[in-house]
């Protein structure tokens, strides 16, 4: 009788390390999809930095050219051309407050 009933605590012992065995299974087959898809998404992330790293670097040297050819005009002694450069800067941004106001 009590080898019987050592069995039977045994046998429910198995049977719970048994369902805590597959509920570990099923976490770790989670955590390996999860791992995978943010593997996947640090791969994807980091080649758009690095299209968005060349496009600002094309984008620095036209403006560092841009910039280039303003200070020749003020070195030129071109003033009245830096200040229709200025009017037409601002004259644009004023249109684009007000196409912003009107939405």
């Amino acid at each position: 009788m009590r080898r019987s009933h050592m069995s039977d605590g045994y046998n429910n012992i198995e049977e719970e390390n048994e369902r805590m065995t597959e509920g570990l299974s099923n976490k770790i087959t989670a955590l390996k999809s999860l791992s995978i898809d943010i593997g996947t998404e640090v791969r994807e992330q980091n080649n758009m930095l690095g299209n968005m790293d060349s496009d600002f670097d094309s984008s620095g040297g036209i403006l560092s050219g841009a910039m280039g050819r303003l200070s020749q005009l003020t070195k030129a002694g071109h003033h009245r051309f830096l200040w229709y450069l200025i009017l037409f800067a601002l004259f644009v941004f004023f249109i684009i407050w007000i196409l912003y106001k009107l939405r």
